[in-house]
């Protein structure tokens, strides 16, 4: 389908200022090739969507698609934190390490095809985080464990279901895809995740045709599975697919000739370079469908668990956390591996509407096996997670948005010490 930005009327008319005098974030205004974050000012929320989702009844095409290649080629893609900065990195990398910690966003399932209300609560809250008292509690990014938009993954739904909920967040958004960003419905003229990389994996940073007047720049991820390198943490995103379930990263072991071992040696190369490089900071492993869920809309993935373990196993290395979405809700477990406590997190409440239950009602902590524990959940709430990295530990906070954005306090906290992967 054709793009549809909004022109500039409507524009208007939602508080969308049309030519600012001074982009916020890493850009400055005629300074090509710098990102922008955020609108200069506040601006109301959207009341309804510029191009309404109609494409609810299209038949989904139910099978895999091939993986695009990464910008490069490279084995393990990196992007650092300092080149989403852009001229501001260096600078912004100094005042992380002095404070000690970094503090950023993350959940899943923030696309929306009802309207924006859902989307703008936990987009608002979320903004509410970058008053503090102290300047080393303000995030420095937002990670989104995909469904960036629904239910197809095409340029047109850019404005409404990403740019226009997140005008007003005033740093960096970095994705992995998930599987309404990549399928695409019989006829589709567009390929399989265009959108996704048109709007997150550009080689520099640059005005969007799909954000209209908005002024957020394109992301410049080196490709849909990736390594985000900052100071106190390393952020290991995949791709899972287009299938509603289960999630796929590879052939395993010939299942499907549709997908390589690319993720994988990719996976394995990183954490085999957290090992090389003496690296002490926290590792989380982020993934669009969790490998296991309680939620009764969708099962786990059994198998991309078994790759992602094999890529554990053979660097010696295993995540202090993995991050996923696609159950409607929000899930911590904790797993045992070999002595180590990790938490799996299920953040898929970012805004898509409805919410999912469970499909029992569990009195947490709730021991599923001797290796697994459901320890909380939440079916009735839209949020997000807020995590903080320093030396030593990482805390992951979950914050419901019907607290408002003068409550600070968690609903859900986990905390992880990094040097002997114990949860607290």
């Amino acid at each position: 389908m054709p793009r549809k930005p909004p022109d500039s009327a409507s524009d208007r008319s939602k508080g969308h200022p049309r030519t600012p005098a001074r982009p916020p974030g890493g850009g400055v205004s005629g300074q090509p090739g710098q990102p922008v974050f955020a609108q200069p000012k506040p601006s109301p929320d959207p009341t309804g969507f510029k191009d309404p989702v109609t494409d609810q009844k299209l038949q989904e095409i139910r099978q895999l698609e091939a993986v695009p290649q990464p910008r490069g080629g490279a084995v393990e893609p990196v992007l650092t934190l300092q080149q989403v900065y852009g001229s501001g990195g260096a600078a912004k990398i100094a005042a992380i390490e002095k404070a000690g910690q970094i503090v950023f966003h993350s959940v899943g399932d923030t696309g929306s095809v009802v309207g924006p209300a859902t989307q703008s609560l936990v987009a608002d809250k979320m903004v509410t985080d970058f008053n503090e008292a102290n300047a080393a509690d303000v995030p420095s990014f937002f990670f989104n464990l995909g469904d960036v938009v629904y239910y197809f993954g095409e340029a047109t739904y850019y404005y409404d279901q990403f740019y226009a909920p997140y005008r007003d967040y005033p740093a960096p958004i970095l994705a992995i895809a998930g599987n309404h960003d990549g399928v695409v419905y019989p006829k589709d003229p567009a390929p399989t995740l265009a959108g996704f990389l048109e709007n997150f994996c550009t080689a520099a940073p640059a005005p969007s045709p799909d954000a209209g007047n908005l002024l957020r720049t394109t992301m410049v991820q080196p490709g849909v599975y990736f390594t985000l390198e900052a100071p106190f943490v390393r952020i290991l995103g995949l791709y899972s697919n287009v299938l509603e379930d289960p999630g796929v990263i590879s052939g395993e072991n010939g299942q499907n000739t549709v997908l390589d071992g690319r993720q994988i040696a990719f996976l394995t190369a990183a954490l085999k370079r957290v090992k090389s490089d003496k690296f002490t900071g926290a590792v989380i492993i982020t993934v669009h469908h969790p490998p296991f869920t309680g939620g009764k809309e969708h099962g786990g993935s059994p198998l991309m668990l078994v790759d992602i373990d094999s890529a554990c196993t053979a660097a010696g290395v295993w995540p202090h956390a993995v991050f996923s979405g696609h159950a409607h809700n929000y899930q911590r477990y904790t797993r045992t591996v070999n002595a180590m406590q990790i938490p799996f997190l299920v953040a898929g409440c970012g805004g898509h509407s409805p919410l999912s239950p469970m499909r029992a009602t569990y009195r947490t902590p709730y021991k599923i096996d001797d290796t697994l524990t459901l320890e909380n959940y939440d079916t009735t709430d839209y949020g997000y997670l807020r995590v903080i990295v320093n030396a030593t530990t990482m805390r992951i906070e979950f914050h419901p948005q019907h607290d408002g954005g003068t409550t600070k306090t968690p609903n859900d906290v986990v905390t992880i010490t990094l040097a002997t992967h114990v949860v607290s």
